[in-house]
């Protein structure tokens, strides 16, 4: 079958599909699948606005809202991720997954179904250390913090994700995995993006925990976004034992989508004819959640996923094939995912703007029944249990550290250095919003909603591109020629950076006194965000 695979959409679904369907009219292709590798922005109305974490010029109100209000249908199914850049109250709604519009399936903090025998997975959010092994603990109204802490990612997770055993087909993250770009033309990157050079050299560019993954879960595809260049990788892992064959992975990152940007891959994936064209759960990750439904977590308190080092009485949770079994019986066999949407917020309506509305806490049926039908935990329910209780006892909100029990504990070190670069505090995969106002108090900001005409295409667009039958990449650089006749196979030249973003800039940090001075964009996103001015502008 052949997937569709989107960059970060931030909201522009109307371009999305238009580009789809000017794909068929021109090559006669016509996808099965779409894939979006997060910062999907599903903002349903101005409300939604204030929980998305973005300088206030690029707080757009944009299309997805009249697919949530079924004004418009997606015209091809739709999964997607979470990135950095989200209405976070809307999916909060849905930490185990579940529809955002007729159509349009959000995988939830982590997730894994299946299409037409083809399994698909991934994860949300970008990786942050100190935030890592959190509980899910946010909630909205959100603070200058929990608005950015909502969407990175968290070690239970990784963990859950870890415990599966079967191939995985696909898997989806916002940020890269680190290190991947030791697997394709580095040197290509780095002359699209100079601003990537010390990060790559110093091997800090990309999340550790995707890498984790990567490693564990050996994917055929993956797929990421977020950084807003295209690249392509080849990954050969090494064999767990003599009998296990070898396992490669292709790589892929794709761009933002943008008009004249290469924001879409076309792919084509073996798949299962005699399955049925529904979105399908997945057994095995449905069993490895019951497993794990103790291990969640609600509090800001920190501690590390369960491990053989003599501190749990437990520490794996893969499942059996009699757990899978017992999962394919409670479903009579029967693993197709309800269409159950269901509007939980009030829809933006052009003529009635309502630019203080707040954001509230919502518990979706959509979770509720998900729970209820397989034992887990309703983390909305839980979080909102908790706000009540500390309320009733008068306790301020933030809560303090607690003693973990025997499946975690809040004493041992983090997996992860803290010091997550030696460049600076920062998570290097993280845009940072001190531009433009991103500090201002979420209380008071403003919502200045985008005019609802899309731009209109031209006959010269070309954001698509067909995938090779091979994307292989040597491990280094040794065979740059061949990744750059690959970039080129589809008959689109990458943009290049202007040198205004390649020039040094400072990053965040205090000078050799100690003085911190003014607040800075670090130089890597602010080439990022001057790249997107440009577009604008083009």
């Amino acid at each position: 079958m052949k997937v569709a695979v989107a960059g970060c959409c931030h909201g522009a679904l109307d371009k999305m599909y238009e580009t789809l369907e000017l794909l068929q009219r021109r090559h006669n292709v016509r996808p099965d699948l779409l894939l979006c590798c997060g910062d999907f922005q599903a903002v349903r109305n101005e409300a939604d606005l204030r929980c998305m974490a973005v300088p206030a010029k690029y707080r757009h109100m944009q299309t997805f809202y009249r697919y949530y209000s079924g004004e418009k249908k997606a015209p091809v199914l739709t999964v997607f991720i979470g990135g950095n850049h989200e209405a976070s109250n809307h999916l909060q709604e849905l930490p185990y997954g579940g529809w955002v519009a007729p159509n349009i399936y959000y995988l939830g903090y982590a997730g894994v179904v299946r299409f037409r025998g083809v399994r698909i997975g991934g994860i949300s959010g970008i990786f942050k250390s100190h935030d890592y092994r959190k509980g899910h603990f946010e909630c909205p109204p959100y603070n200058q913090q929990t608005i950015r802490s909502a969407y990175h990612v968290r070690n239970i997770e990784v963990f859950k994700l870890k415990q599966l055993k079967r191939p995985m087909d696909i898997f989806m993250s916002h940020d890269w995995p680190r290190s991947i770009y030791h697997y394709g033309n580095k040197k290509q990157l780095l002359r699209m993006k100079s601003f990537f050079r010390q990060e790559v050299e110093s091997n800090t560019l990309g999340s550790p925990a995707a890498s984790e993954l990567l490693q564990h879960l050996k994917p055929t595809y993956w797929f990421s976004a977020h950084l807003h260049v295209k690249f392509a990788a080849f990954m050969q892992h090494e064999a767990n034992s003599k009998e296990e064959l070898p396992k490669a992975t292709k790589f892929l990152a794709l761009d933002k989508c943008l008009p004249h940007r290469d924001f879409l891959q076309i792919i084509d994936v073996e798949h299962d004819p005699n399955a049925g064209d529904s979105l399908e759960y997945d057994a095995e990750w449905i069993a490895v959640l019951k497993a794990t439904n103790s291990l969640v977590n609600v509090t800001q308190s920190t501690w590390n996923m369960p491990e053989k080092n003599g501190l749990h009485a437990k520490w794996d949770y893969s499942v059996s094939e009699e757990a899978i079994k017992e999962v394919l019986e409670e479903l009579n066999h029967d693993l197709k995912i309800p269409c159950n949407f269901t509007l939980t917020a009030a829809c933006y309506d052009p003529s009635k703007p309502q630019k203080n509305m707040e954001p509230v806490h919502t518990i979706n049926p959509q979770t509720t029944e998900f729970c209820a039908q397989f034992g887990l935990t309703d983390i909305n329910d839980r979080i909102q249990q908790a706000k009540e209780e500390s309320s009733g006892r008068g306790e301020c909100e933030e809560e303090e550290e607690e003693e973990m029990d025997s499946t975690g504990s809040a004493e041992e070190p983090s997996e992860y250095n803290t010091d997550n670069s030696g460049l600076s505090s920062f998570n290097p995969d993280e845009i940072m919003l001190d531009e433009e106002g991103g500090d201002e108090d979420l209380s008071t900001c403003s919502v200045d909603p985008s005019p609802d005409h899309p731009p209109e295409f031209s006959t010269s667009f070309s954001d698509i591109r067909i995938m090779p039958d091979s994307m292989a990449v040597s491990s280094d650089d040794a065979m740059d020629s061949n990744n750059e006749e690959l970039e080129k196979s589809g008959g689109n030249k990458q943009v290049e950076e202007k040198s205004s973003t390649e020039r040094s800039l400072k990053r965040i940090s205090g000078d050799e006194n100690g003085n911190s001075g003014v607040k800075k964009i670090k130089r890597r996103n602010q080439a990022i965000y001057a790249a997107e001015d440009e577009d604008k502008t083009d």
